[in-house]
């Protein structure tokens, strides 16, 4: 992964042609000597990045409690409680925030993106404060409302876009700019999931393309100093909490199996992201597409309440073997569908959590008919199923298995088992050609 979009160096060692890899726009040659300014930089990025997660994920429950009066318990809960009606009233009121929102932010700015692979990746690092914060804000207002969106595309704009500030500021050049900015967007979103080891290597596999010893460390040290800082707020558990998984050779079998089905799945999750971009509204649509949207996921939403939110619930459910094998079906089915329109309607939010629950849909349902033949811990499967898809639609093997091992505090029994089916997903995406989901939402040049 030496090279840029179009370019000979875009191809993969075996010489095939056509697929679009991860950038590799700061390669480590490329990158001057690390001063102890740049250090400096470095550890103020990790310190803003913290700060900005903490605060958008402070907004976020604050507007998930006004709009749901949800007093404890999870998102899901809150949004069962309320009833119907109020889910579809929620969804419209979002989706004219958004639209409404995304004009006027385009009035106040004029024309241009906030999108950190886009800056990163053709914009030499450079992402508008203005715009980007005020994007990340919109964002965890509708997720908070109830948009089929992740949460963390807000902190890793906000991360890269305090630290292009900073670039700025300091007059870096571009290729330490690329590097900062990286740093500052895998801090953001390390910062809000408690991963600091998965958002470095989010930073290096997946922003910048390249494993290097010499970018990982600026990527470490912003990762875990945003995380330190985020603690004082945020909680430090888990993310997702599971039975104990023991060791098991029926699950390490179904990982072998899984992998290239659930690189099936990533793919055709993948082009469906990709056909979403590729129709977002325009000019006087804008304002109007988004309510249309909205509305219509909070009407779906009336039998099936799981599709609101990032989807954090319906990992947890599958974790705990609490979802039966019908309602798997209906959600596997219509949470992509759910995130993608909602992207396609002109919001901007993340896809993290969104895949994984798509992943984890696909474990826990494959899981369900496995166990009949050869049985095996439930919770295992949810997760085999979620690494595998995250690993082939960012295009980012080993951060998917740090980031699902972080998030689930987990290691010993799955290591083997993720590993076989991370790596059979990937077989399966790299020879359709599949692009990230992050470089297939780029602009045409």
């Amino acid at each position: 992964m030496d090279g840029g979009p179009g370019s000979d160096r875009g191809r993969d060692e075996s010489g095939d042609a056509g697929m679009l890899e991860q950038p590799n726009l700061v390669a480590p040659a490329d990158v001057p000597a690390l001063s102890a300014r740049f250090w400096m930089l470095v550890a103020a990025t990790g310190v803003l990045a913290g700060c900005a997660g903490a605060a958008l994920m402070a907004l976020l429950n604050v507007v998930a409690h006004v709009t749901y009066s949800s007093r404890s318990g999870s998102f899901l809960t809150a949004v069962e409680q309320a009833g119907a009606s109020r889910r579809v009233a929620a969804l419209a009121a979002a989706g004219a925030v958004a639209g409404i929102g995304w004009w006027l932010l385009r009035w106040w700015t004029g024309p241009g993106g906030s999108e950190v692979s886009t800056a990163l990746w053709r914009d030499k690092g450079h992402l508008p404060l203005r715009r980007s914060l005020s994007t990340a804000i919109l964002s965890v207002v509708i997720v908070g409302m109830g948009a089929s969106l992740g949460r963390e595309g807000a902190p890793r704009q906000a991360g890269a876009a305090l630290a292009s500030r900073l670039s700025d500021w300091a007059r870096l050049d571009t290729a330490h700019r690329r590097l900062l900015a990286a740093c500052g967007a895998g801090a953001g979103m390390a910062c809000v999931y408690n991963v600091p080891l998965g958002g470095a290597l989010l930073t290096l596999e997946v922003m910048l393309g390249v494993l290097s010893l010499r970018l990982a460390l600026p990527a470490l040290a912003a990762s875990c100093v945003a995380t330190a800082v985020a603690w004082t707020v945020l909680p430090t558990g888990p993310t997702y909490h599971l039975p104990e998984v023991g060791l098991s050779t029926s699950l390490t079998v179904f990982a072998v199996l899984i992998g290239p089905l659930a690189g099936l799945i990533a793919v055709g999750w993948v082009r469906m992201i990709r056909i979403a971009h590729e129709h977002r509204p325009t000019g006087r649509w804008l304002p109007v597409t988004p309510l249309l949207v909205f509305t219509a996921v909070g009407v779906l939403a009336v039998p099936y309440p799981q599709l609101l939110g990032n989807g954090k619930d319906i990992v947890q459910l599958t974790l705990t073997s609490h979802l039966a094998a019908p309602l798997l079906v209906a959600l596997l089915l219509l949470k992509p569908i759910a995130t993608a329109g909602s992207l396609g309607s002109g919001a901007s939010g993340g896809l993290f959590t969104p895949t994984i629950a798509t992943g984890a849909l696909l474990g826990s349902l494959a899981g369900q008919g496995w166990a009949h033949a050869w049985p095996a811990p439930a919770a295992g499967f949810a997760v085999i199923g979620a690494a595998a898809v995250l690993a082939a639609a960012m295009q980012a093997p080993i951060a998917a298995v740090v980031l699902m091992l972080e998030l689930t505090r987990t290691i010993d029994a799955l290591m083997v088992p993720l590993l076989f089916a991370v790596t059979g997903a990937m077989l399966v995406s790299r020879r359709l050609d599949t692009p990230s989901i992050y470089s297939v939402r780029l602009p045409a040049q």
